[in-house]
């Protein structure tokens, strides 16, 4: 039995051997992937200025309602809708006739308290130098007293009562408390107004005119340091048309406290509008010149890819291979490899993108043909392959 199974040991170890030196001859002539052709730019560092927007609403420095103190019917309208009116100016005329009078009834009264009071000085001093003789009883003479003092506090009640109706008559001409431009009356002649209630216009500067925008509270030291200190750059404003205003902003007030259910507060910037283009009430965005902005690194953004909310790019680097010749001789040989980077990501600039980490100036940044790549992977420099079957670009 045992002399049967050697020869077929033998013949089975042989077609082992010729199995195993087959395979190593396979393996041995296979060729390695070949090299992807990509396209590179080099990572430049360049001026990037870049801003946080902030939705704004333009706003009046100085803006005040018009309500009459005095009641009675309009009689005059001394304006243009929407003009600038200058600070004293008359705007509206209240019916000034029962005014009128009551001025001249307090005149009168304080003529008259003053006539008593002319009366009473002269019984006073004439009832003293009778009681230097002892011809008139002393309370006669406390009598007079009392009746001089009596006119005195008369003529300042009937002073009052003047002041008062004068007051009143002013009241009944509404006039410009500053200069401003004038909006659309919300009365007409022969209107009836209520003191204090009915609303007659609303008066208003242009110029200066602020934005105001609301901040979370985490943004507060940043704008008090713009309040301290700011360039021309540091606000611009872009108009609700995709305009950009063309002067430059300043904070004007930051508010006194923080929302405590929104965690926000309210800053108020400062613009110049010598050419009235900013109206109250507009909307516009309020574009803040961010911290970071400087001379950065900038890529083409079509080179980035984004894998799990990361951001990464690939790069070129150069490595030496010890390669085996079939003389058994060793040689170095210099291949091109890409490399995954991640990448810090800044703000969008045109077609370009600010890296604000994992990248220096002069690194070789594959910007086409890294689809087909991965890291580690042999690449050579130049235009990507064609995709198979694709027609041939043409040359322009």
């Amino acid at each position: 039995m045992k002399n049967i199974y050697i020869p077929f040991i033998a013949v089975a170890g042989s077609l082992l051997l010729a199995a195993c030196h087959g395979t190593g001859n396979k393996g041995a002539g296979a060729a390695a992937p070949p090299a992807t052709p990509v396209n590179v730019i080099e990572a430049q560092q360049s001026a990037a200025l870049y801003y946080d927007k902030y939705q704004g609403i333009v706003v009046s420095l100085n803006s005040v309602e018009l309500r009459s103190q005095v009641g009675g019917f309009i009689t005059g309208i001394f304006f243009k809708e929407g003009e600038v009116v200058t600070k004293g100016a008359p705007l509206y005329e209240i019916d000034r006739r029962k005014y009128v009078a009551a001025y001249e009834q307090a005149k009168a009264n304080v003529l008259s308290a003053k006539a008593n009071l002319g009366k009473a000085q002269k019984d006073i001093d004439r009832y003293n130098m009778l009681l230097k003789n002892d011809a008139v009883a002393r309370q006669t003479v406390d009598q007079a007293t009392a009746a001089f003092e009596t006119a005195q506090s008369q003529v300042a009640v009937a002073q009052a009562g003047l002041s008062s109706a004068a007051t009143d008559l002013s009241f009944a001409t509404i006039r410009a408390p500053f200069t401003g431009r004038i909006g659309i009356s919300q009365v007409k002649l022969g209107a009836q107004v209520s003191p204090g209630t009915t609303l007659l216009n609303t008066i208003s500067t242009g110029n200066p005119i602020g934005v105001d925008v609301v901040i979370n509270e985490q943004d507060i030291e940043r704008f008090y340091k713009l309040q301290q200190h700011s360039a021309d750059t540091t606000f611009k404003l872009q108009l609700s048309n995709g305009t950009t205003y063309d002067k430059n902003g300043k904070v004007f007030a930051i508010d006194r406290g923080v929302n405590n259910q929104t965690g926000s507060i309210k800053v108020r910037i400062q613009f110049d509008n010598q050419k009235d283009i900013l109206k109250d009430g507009m909307s516009c965005v309020l574009q803040v010149l961010n911290d970071n902005s400087g001379e950065r690194v900038q890529i083409p953004y079509k080179a980035v890819t984004e894998q799990m909310g990361e951001f990464f790019v690939f790069t070129t680097r150069d490595t030496t291979i010890k390669d085996t010749a079939e003389d058994k001789t060793v040689k170095d040989r210099r291949d091109t490899i890409a490399r995954q980077q991640k990448v810090k990501l800044g703000p969008r600039i045109q077609s370009n993108v600010v890296v604000m980490e994992g990248l220096k100036v002069g690194d070789q940044v594959i910007t086409e043909g890294f689809q087909r790549l991965r890291d580690g992977g042999k690449v050579t420099l130049g235009p990507p392959a064609a995709a198979p079957g694709a027609a041939p670009k043409k040359a322009n």
